[in-house]
């Protein structure tokens, strides 16, 4: 660390990404703390609050999903290291309000799964007391309770409070349909989630011949929320499935746009009906695969 007090600058963090020993997380900790510091710092980072970064956490969880999805443990393990750099950027603008630091995060959540977990980590006679039937339904509620008893959040008024507003849209659609079906407002089966399914696709296309475009929107959100819930039944992550969905339109449009290089003729001379027989093509090559 070079020594700049004559400059009346703080001290900077001297460090080499080619060093030969691995860098641990302390280190990674001092370095955000470096990168927030004005004047030595990076102009960028320093002027970044918890709702500028708060995008960039988002997209960091779905890149994790990502090379999850693709079975890619290299990526998998940059992408956990970018995921983690998010939690020590928040926990770094947290400390310098004075609220609470990286250590605390590590408390926190430590505390939280020996609080939830007393069958691993009890007793003896606490894990042969267990009852396993919602225990971790009713722990969570006992430290809402407590909460609010501290003062530490209002008093809910409904079942679906406990699921964050922020939510991607498709995962929040799926946590609330199970929470209205812990009182029992759910369908038993499948089938009636089809019926449904086929109701909101008639009136979607009611809508769509009656060239009401706020009513449109309407029913196609309302599609989507009766597919999260088919999903939730089929004990599906929609997100995952579209995920999938995404990377073999990806493979497959890939192999179109290849046939067209090798056709020569501009897209615009090539139908629509050749296109979709090399689309054919990748489809049935896939399948051969396996």
């Amino acid at each position: 660390m070079a020594d700049d007090s004559a400059s009346g600058e703080p001290p900077r963090l001297e460090l080499d990404a080619r060093r030969a020993e691995p860098y641990g997380l302390g280190e990674l900790i001092a370095i955000m703390a470096a990168l927030r510091t004005p004047v030595t710092g990076c102009p960028w980072d320093v002027e970044q609050t918890f709702r500028t970064i708060a995008p960039y956490t988002i997209e960091e969880a779905y890149e994790v999903a990502d090379a999850i999805e693709r079975g890619d443990l290299g990526d998998l393990r940059d992408e956990l290291g970018d995921l983690l750099l998010q939690v020590v950027y928040h926990a770094r603008m947290a400390e310098e309000e004075g609220s609470f630091a990286f250590a605390d995060v590590v408390d926190s959540i430590s505390r939280k799964m020996v609080r939830r977990h007393p069958h691993v980590f009890g007793d003896a006679a606490t894990r042969a007391a267990m009852d396993m039937n919602g225990f971790w339904d009713r722990i969570k509620a006992e430290e809402k309770a407590a909460k609010r008893e501290a003062g530490a959040a209002p008093r809910p008024e409904s079942l679906l409070d406990a699921v964050p507003a922020n939510l991607p849209a498709l995962a929040r659609a799926v946590k609330l349909q199970h929470r209205a079906g812990k009182i029992g407002f759910d369908w038993p089966t499948v089938a009636p989630v089809f019926e449904k399914l086929k109701e909101e696709i008639g009136e979607m296309e009611a809508a769509i011949a009656a060239g009401d475009e706020p009513h449109i929107h309407e029913e196609f959100g309302d599609m989507l929320f009766v597919l999260a819930n088919l999903a939730r039944h089929l004990k599906l992550d929609p997100d995952a499935a579209l995920r999938s969905a995404n990377a073999k339109f990806d493979r497959r449009f890939r192999h179109v746009e290849a046939r067209l290089r090798a056709d020569g003729r501009p897209a615009a001379e090539v139908r629509l009906e050749e296109m979709d027989e090399w689309w054919n093509e990748a489809k049935a090559a896939e399948k051969a695969r396996g």
